[in-house]
């Protein structure tokens, strides 16, 4: 048996369609929050059980008779540590064997604001002693392909990344790996740096969005400070825009590129572009 916590989210549920791919569905689990919205997955045949983050309860019957649980991190900052030790504690006392968590590219030692508490995650799991393999994902595509209708309207592509290299990749990319991952043997211990064969710059960005549509996009480059107002005064929380105008200013340091390879090697494909991910949504 295979779960997968927060399932009903973007990366859970396609990490469930790579899985039934690989194994049948009376393998699956899938922990959700809300059962109301997870219908969906119950359609597919998986087994569908409550468990609740802020509820660690939930997961002592959740977890019964679960061999390997994939631990999808918690998007609450400032408590998801908490909540994901109280998760790996639940599944040492249910004897789960392997433990796949979600982290980020380089944890170890990134730059990224948010790495502090997937480090603190993975110094968990050591302690803990349940045999795990880390998943640092890199970015995702879909994380600076949500700018581009804006970037349309205005044609301007705001950032704070400078010229440093982004080795993005769709969020089905790493669902398919972790999918593999799990459903593969001697994975404890192990360490997977995933990230997109090919990098690019935010100024690369804007022109393949130039490129691939009747509208001029620019890259205006503004500092952090700058570029978390602005974020702000389009609607976004202010929590939500300080992580992602950190996330550019560490990017801008290398923080979000890899040539590792690891995650095409894992899915035995090339990663996809970001200019195929582009041309999806502009054409």
């Amino acid at each position: 048996m295979i779960a997968i916590t927060g399932a009903s989210g973007q990366l859970g549920r396609l990490v469930i369609r790579y899985l039934l791919e690989r194994i049948p569905a009376d393998q699956v689990v899938a922990l959700v929050r809300n059962s109301g919205k997870a219908q969906g997955l119950v359609e597919l045949g998986v087994t569908l059980r409550r468990a609740d983050y802020n509820e660690p309860e939930t997961f002592t019957d959740a977890l019964k008779g679960v061999d390997k649980l994939l631990l999808i991190s918690s998007n609450e900052a400032g408590v998801r540590t908490t909540q994901h030790r109280a998760v790996i504690e639940s599944a040492k006392a249910a004897g789960v064997t392997l433990l796949a968590y979600t982290s980020v590219l380089h944890a170890d030692i990134s730059a990224l604001g948010l790495a502090v508490d997937h480090r603190d995650t993975e110094e968990a799991l050591k302690a803990s002693g349940v045999p795990h393999v880390l998943l640092r994902n890199g970015w995702y595509s879909e994380n600076y392909l949500g700018s581009v209708p804006m970037a349309l309207e205005h044609g301007v592509l705001l950032g704070s990344a400078a010229n440093g290299q982004i080795s993005s990749a769709p969020r089905a990319d790493y669902a398919e790996a972790a999918a593999v991952v799990l459903t593969s043997e001697g994975q404890g211990g192990k360490v997977y740096e995933l990230a997109g064969d090919s990098s690019y710059t935010l100024s690369d960005l804007a022109s393949m969005i130039s490129q691939n549509t009747d509208k001029p996009v620019i890259y205006k480059n503004l500092p952090q400070a700058e570029f978390e107002a602005a974020l702000i005064s389009v609607g976004l929380p202010a929590g939500l825009a300080a992580l992602l105008a950190d996330s550019d200013a560490a990017a801008a340091q290398g923080a979000l590129y890899d040539d590792s390879g690891m995650l095409s090697a894992l899915i035995e494909r090339p990663t996809t572009p970001v200019l195929d991910s582009l041309i999806e949504i502009v054409q």
